[in-house]
């Protein structure tokens, strides 16, 4: 019979693959709760507005990648291919733009139809935080420093570097657009068919370009940083004396863009030169029309979002599987005890296995197989005397232990 493989772009998490996956989730949760986020869960699919909405109708995201179908019941549906559209319609959606700010830690898989490469696959999985409801640039500050803090905890914030930019407020993005569309104008004819399509319609996303030749003509583009507002100049020094004051390093990157015109202010990303080519694996961005987009009113708000699977490629070993104890008895007469000692170790939380049938010299070796670090072993005389031979398998050193104090001689050898 044919054997059916995972599909494209996708793939299974097992052993040190699934460890390095959960220590970035729990590292990450554990940071973004020290920061006062709380875990949201949003469904995995969602009404195709909350997406089409939200990323342009025109992008790539939903002409190209995301995957939609349409429900038995005639709905239009689409597996999310990223998280915060989904936490802002969760806001709307439960009536919380009356109780802001809200500051939300989420994780989950995301599902994108695009060429699988190295640490991007078609579903991937992400770590993201949202503060809702807040406009100063402190809030968009210690969101970063969130971002920064988790990368530090994972021990692997040396190896990223922040770039930041300013996108400005609405008037600053008009003035500038209008910048960039007499400039590419004139030189129409050498940008690739792309770009000459975004050039009324979105002339900064052609700063996002990857053809040879449109990036011959990027160097020469007008920056954002000549049309910003007065206000919006406030905000980007504001911005970056508090990273300052968090202690956060950054370079400024003229070039990161966000083409929506629900993008504000901040945008940044923590790129990195360790996973080949420089890649990018955590950024976000100030989104203040989002909400509204939703339905909601209009409410400010700042966030980003990681790819777990890059972050766990940067680490430099995954975290080390639990160590487990092997429960042996030497006769059927021995399992009541071994299972009792079972039921106390795993109780205790130390994670302990005993097998299921063979003699005492086949279930020995299941222990080695396993990777044991001791084995209980309870014969007839040790269920007379309510006690178990603790062995340390790497030592080979035995004594005799009492089975109740079995967890507290273990937690003294280990």
């Amino acid at each position: 019979m044919e054997q059916i493989g995972p599909v494209r772009g996708t793939r299974d998490l097992i052993g040190e693959e699934q460890r390095r996956h959960i220590h970035v989730v729990e590292t990450a949760r554990r940071i973004a709760g020290a920061y006062g986020f709380d875990e949201w869960s949003t469904p995995i699919f969602e009404d195709s507005r909350v997406f089409s909405r939200t990323l342009g109708e025109t992008s790539d995201v939903v002409t190209k990648e995301m995957y939609s179908f349409a429900d038995r019941g005639g709905d239009l549906l689409t597996l999310r291919p990223e998280g915060t559209a989904a936490i802002c319609r969760a806001l709307v959606s439960n009536g919380l733009t009356q109780s802001l700010p809200q500051k939300v830690f989420y994780a989950g898989p995301m599902f994108r139809y695009e060429r699988p490469q190295k640490g991007r696959y078609r579903q991937f999985h992400q770590i993201g935080a949202e503060l809702i409801g807040t406009a100063e640039p402190l809030a968009d500050a210690e969101t970063i420093a969130l971002a920064r803090d988790i990368l530090d905890a994972l021990g692997i914030a040396g190896e990223t570097v922040l770039h930041l930019n300013t996108m400005g407020d609405l008037q600053s993005r008009l003035a500038w657009r209008q910048r960039l569309v007499d400039y590419f104008r004139e030189v129409k004819e050498n940008l690739s068919a792309e770009s000459q399509a975004r050039l009324e319609r979105n002339p900064a996303r052609i700063l996002d370009s990857k053809s040879a030749a449109d990036q011959a003509l990027m160097a020469g583009a007008p920056l954002i940083e000549r049309s910003l507002t007065d206000d919006a100049r406030r905000f980007w020094d504001g911005l970056r004396t508090a990273l300052v004051r968090f202690g956060v390093a950054f370079e400024e990157n003229p070039r990161i863009v966000r083409g929506l015109d629900y993008y504000s202010h901040t945008a940044f990303e923590f790129v990195t030169g360790s996973l080949g080519a420089q890649g990018t694996v955590l950024a976000g961005g100030r989104y203040d029309g989002l909400v509204a987009e939703m339905g909601g009113p209009p409410t400010p708000a700042i966030g980003w979002a990681g790819g777990i699977e890059r972050l766990g490629m940067l680490l430099a070993a995954p975290p080390a599987a639990p160590v487990p104890v092997a429960v042996v008895p030497l006769s059927e007469e021995a399992e009541p005890a071994a299972l009792k000692a079972l039921s106390m170790l795993r109780h205790a939380g130390i994670r302990a296995e005993m097998a299921y049938r063979g003699n005492a010299r086949r279930r020995m070796e299941r222990a080695s197989r396993i990777g044991a670090g001791f084995a209980v072993i309870i014969g007839a005389d040790e269920v007379a005397r309510d006690c178990a031979q603790l062995k340390h398998l790497g030592s080979g050193t035995q004594s005799e232990v009492a089975l109740e104090g079995l967890v507290a001689a273990i937690g003294r050898s280990a």
